[in-house]
């Protein structure tokens, strides 16, 4: 892999797995041999990215480069740019049903809604601060955002609309989470601090 190997996917349609490392690059890893079958190169170091079922392509949080990176998987090549003005998109999800990336900044600590077509703004909302994790609750309509300022934020989809109905504290440093849709829950990792051992929170999503 080389260096500062960091978020993983796996798509069990290709049987492949893609790991974004180094000073930019996607790696692909046959999961049947685990040899890698290809780098797919991008211009800095890649944050979250996330495999578009439907469209065939990977968009990917390149803070360092100030993009959005989308890349053709069939070509393993990006094939587009889309600016983003700062260096702190690091979190991404996508709603593919509403063909929308969703994508988390830290500073200004905002959510920012693009079209997957083409990645016009759709919306752009405040968010908790330092976020690291974001997912799409499809069955509620709603987006999950977990901060390490201790927040974690819910917001609700109407539309082109996202509005933030509700901010649940959690501990500072809790930055990373799970959402597991097949069993409802929502899980945040919590630091040890001076009273409390570190430890796994688990939420479940009102109806």
């Amino acid at each position: 892999m080389g260096d500062d190997a960091d978020n993983v996917r796996v798509d069990i349609k290709s049987n492949q797995v893609f790991i974004g490392y180094g000073s930019g690059a996607l790696a692909v890893i046959d999961i049947a041999t685990n040899a890698k079958i290809t780098d797919i190169p991008l211009k800095a170091h890649p944050e979250s990215f996330q495999l578009a079922q439907s469209a065939g392509r990977i968009f990917a949080n390149v803070p360092k480069a100030r993009e959005i990176a989308v890349i053709d998987r069939t070509a393993s090549k990006q094939t587009a740019s889309w600016p983003v003005g700062n260096d702190s998109n690091f979190p991404m999800a996508l709603d593919e049903s509403a063909g929308r990336v969703l994508v988390a900044f830290r500073s200004p600590a905002r959510l920012g809604v693009f079209s997957m077509r083409d990645g016009d703004t759709v919306a752009t909302v405040e968010a908790c601060g330092d976020a690291d994790d974001l997912f799409v609750d499809a069955k509620r309509h709603r987006v999950y955002l977990s901060c390490g300022d201790g927040d974690l934020d819910v917001f609700e989809m109407q539309g082109d609309r996202y509005r933030r109905v509700a901010r649940i504290p959690t501990i500072s440093g809790a930055r990373t989470s799970l959402f597991v849709p097949e069993i409802d829950q929502f899980f945040v990792a919590a630091r040890a601090n001076a009273g409390e051992p570190a430890a796994v929170w688990i939420f479940r999503p009102r109806q």
